[in-house]
């Protein structure tokens, strides 16, 4: 079986919002790579809403439906982070992070009502997103002689890789991404040319 390198997520942070018995759900969606960047996301959503009752959140990652964390920041457990990311693996949506904000509004919900109103808020904040499909590459950084400049680039054409930083002078390097189920077949093409070194970085 291939590997599967695309998935869906969203292009940029989106809003929704779900009132129920006085009580304010205002969900944040936000595109998310790496899981260090959960810590600046959730400190500038706490600073923007510092009186708010719960700071409730689910993220996923991957196309494994095992990388998730959740949150329920005090509210009854099951009840805020398991129906926000349910919401995430129903729509099929990955590399992203949902927080719901509650404002509590004097009437309790019970266990039924806070899960409708965490998944109607998730919902609401996905509608208005732009759900796009991307694709996991990985990041090679390839070291050449100069004299090497027109057959690197002719790979890197031929294969439509893209270029994310590069250095020419005797000694040259070209940092490129590639698709995950193109790597070998692009990396067999470098690995041909004489002296080329070709050294794995990191995923995208």
């Amino acid at each position: 079986m291939l590997f599967e390198d695309t998935y869906r997520t969203i292009e940029k942070p989106a809003e929704g919002q779900f009132r129920d018995r006085g009580s304010k759900f205002l969900a944040y969606a936000h595109p998310v790579a790496v899981e260090n960047e959960l810590k600046n996301i959730l400190a500038h959503l706490k600073s923007e809403h510092p009186k708010a009752n719960h700071h409730c959140w689910a993220v996923r990652f991957g196309i494994d439906r095992s990388v998730f964390r959740i949150n329920d920041d005090g509210e009854p457990s099951g009840t805020a982070g398991r129906p926000i990311l349910n919401t995430l693996l129903s729509r099929d949506i990955t590399n992203i992070l949902v927080v719901v904000v509650r404002y509590f509004g004097g009437t309790l919900l019970g266990v039924p009502g806070l899960i409708n109103a965490y998944k109607t808020a998730t919902e609401e904040a996905l509608k208005t997103a732009l759900v796009v499909d991307k694709t996991f590459n990985d990041i090679y950084t390839i070291e050449f002689d100069y004299l090497q400049m027109n057959d690197i680039m002719k790979i890197i054409k031929d294969d439509n890789l893209s270029i994310i930083s590069q250095a020419f002078d005797n000694n040259c390097s070209i940092q490129v991404s590639i698709r995950k189920t193109q790597v070998n077949q692009t990396l067999s093409k470098f690995n041909k040319l004489p002296g080329v070194v070709v050294k794995y970085s990191h995923t995208l």
